[in-house]
């Protein structure tokens, strides 16, 4: 990796420094993130329930809401649409709960991923209209929907889309209300909103309107398990979601939820977006990825506890099946990559095989951006189609890559970091060749170096509790606000290096009298690069070591290298 120094401008440092009276680690930390003033900095570290935006500055939020008054005047069936990952499954709970809690009764539809494939189906519309359905809500989907929601207009049904995808260019769907931060002419001041986060905005409405906004808090812990999870951006609004949602899983009321907390083995102290993002987002994700996502929904509605451990334990098991069958896909990607260098150093690399799990592959296309450092869709070909999901990098637009060659696709979507699409198997050949070309005339091989971006140069002398606990103010960490990330350079490797778990990598390093457990995740393939002794320059992050019988601060590494080669 190249290892590139945050820069942060000394007179900003100094101003906050003085004005918010911050110590000069987090005044140059928050400074390089972006944070220049006193307040900013205030709301940076402690997010308030009053930092949310009004709901009204969303274009649209006021028909919506006129038309979800009337329809709980009138005692109307509601349908939330939804969809089947941790973001629509979360965004269905949260309105159905909202509207039920004003006296209306929701029901809702979550597609299953394989039979029903993404996004908003006519036939669903024209079932739920011939079941007295005159109120239809998407949420995290819709943005694209354009013959549904014209299935809807026929059928006599009103559709409000929920969703932050982006849309279609300037195209809309002819919904009676879109709502979408993403939306041309939308002046949302947040962005960034993950389909829950939008979906939390019609409940913060409705319950601002009949003076139950006491109950937002209990909302919140729900939104930053979806926002941490669909990897939006924690800053603004989100930061907020995220902080306060964190804050209130500590003490979850909500059957389903504490049932989820205890499978994950995250029932006793605080939690941290880490812990969201692999030990509770997975196990919500696994039931779209592996089987039908509404029990998910039923989990986080439910109020008999033991049916909710039930269900958790469900969860549970179909994650261990998803691990098994990511593993799985993951090696023979790998191996089809590695014996085709071709393939590999494509601009934007394109892998497929036969009856891949069509669950995993997004989770697949994410390992392979990992290790080959290029965009990359990973593609499951089933009989004649071929369904695939891509991820890519922060320097190149996956959503406008697709659009470049949107004839060869039966359906797609997505944003600039993730996509879905769904094209005849035999044009693959021809999708990746057209995504070369376009990723070739906007990509250079400096896009394929790995960067990573370091806060500070320190020594490990330095590395006390007090340094976590001052670093752990810029927390919940994510996207748009990673962990710090620290370089220590000539430390000395103080024993042979060894395995855990036949993957990862650990380290006992030393420098002035202090010593530290290092542990690489996933860096077992370097154990013989080391030997005792050896001066080591390590970028790393501090944790508290979560093993009780281990107490006391630990490096987890983003990168080590021999002294001499930085």
């Amino acid at each position: 990796m190249r290892w590139k120094l945050r820069q942060a401008e000394d007179a900003a440092v100094s101003h906050l420094i003085s004005e918010a009276g911050l110590s000069p680690l987090i005044a140059r930390m928050l400074v390089a993130r972006g944070v220049r003033t006193a307040d900013e900095a205030r709301a940076y570290l402690s997010p308030q329930l009053s930092h949310l935006h009004s709901p009204y500055l969303m274009s649209g939020m006021g028909a919506a809401v006129e038309r979800l008054e009337a329809a709980l005047e009138r005692k109307e069936k509601i349908l939330i649409y939804g969809d089947y990952d941790v973001d629509g499954t979360v965004a269905i709970v949260l309105l159905k709960t909202a509207i039920e809690l004003l006296g209306g009764t929701a029901d809702y539809h979550v597609p299953h991923r394989i039979r029903d494939g993404y996004g908003m189906k006519d036939e669903v519309i024209a079932q739920a209209a011939g079941e007295g359905v005159r109120l239809i809500i998407s949420v995290d989907t819709g943005i694209r929907a354009f013959a549904a929601a014209e299935a809807a207009q026929r059928a006599g049904v009103d559709l409000i889309v929920t969703d932050h995808h982006l849309p279609e260019g300037q195209a809309l769907p002819r919904a009676l209300v879109v709502l979408n931060p993403n939306q041309p002419g939308c002046e949302y001041p947040c962005k960034a909103l993950c389909g829950a986060g939008v979906a939390f905005k019609v409940a913060q409405a409705l319950l601002e309107k009949h003076g139950r906004e006491s109950l937002l808090p209990s909302f919140l812990k729900m939104v930053a398990v979806a926002t941490i999870a669909d990897a939006v951006p924690l800053t603004g609004e989100n930061r907020v979601f995220a902080s306060l949602g964190l804050a209130g899983l500590r003490t979850p009321a909500n059957p389903g939820l504490k049932a989820l907390l205890e499978v994950a083995g995250l029932d006793r102290g605080p939690i941290t977006a880490g812990d969201v993002g692999f030990r509770i987002a997975p196990r919500i994700n696994a039931a779209g990825r592996m089987d039908v996502a509404q029990e998910v929904i039923e989990m986080f509605s439910g109020r008999d506890l033991e049916r909710c451990r039930e269900i958790a334990q469900r969860l549970n098991q179909l994650n261990a099946d998803r691990q098994q069958e990511e593993a799985r896909i993951v090696e023979a990607a790998f191996k089809r990559l590695d014996g085709d260098q071709a393939l590999r150093e494509s601009y934007c690399i394109v892998v497929e095989g036969e009856g891949w799990h069509r669950g995993v592959i997004g989770i697949v296309a994410t390992r392979v951006v990992e290790r080959y450092h290029r965009p990359a869709l990973v593609v499951s070909i089933e009989g004649g189609e071929a369904h695939g999901s891509g991820r890519s990098l922060r320097t190149f637009h996956l959503l406008e890559a697709l659009e470049s060659c949107a004839s060869l696709f039966t359906r797609f979507g997505g944003h600039a970091f993730a996509v879905g699409f769904a094209l005849p198997a035999e044009r693959v050949p021809e999708l990746r060749a057209a995504l070369d070309g376009f990723a070739r005339a906007r990509l250079t091989p400096a896009d394929f170096e790995p960067m990573l971006t370091i806060d500070g140069e320190i020594t490990l002398d330095q590395v006390t509790p007090d340094f976590l606990r001052e670093t752990q103010r810029l927390a919940p960490f994510g996207m748009s606000n990673p962990q710090p990330v620290f370089a220590a350079r000539g430390v000395r490797l103080a024993q042979p290096p060894f395995l855990l778990k036949e993957k990862h990598l650990k380290l006992r390093v030393m420098q002035g009298g202090r010593a530290f457990d290092a542990l690489g995740w996933r860096m077992g393939e370097r154990l013989g690069s080391f030997q005792a002794g050896d001066s080591l320059d390590l970028a790393f992050t501090v944790e508290q070591n979560p093993n009780p019988e281990f107490p006391g601060l630990q490096l987890t590494l983003s990168d080590v290298v021999r002294a001499e080669e930085k």
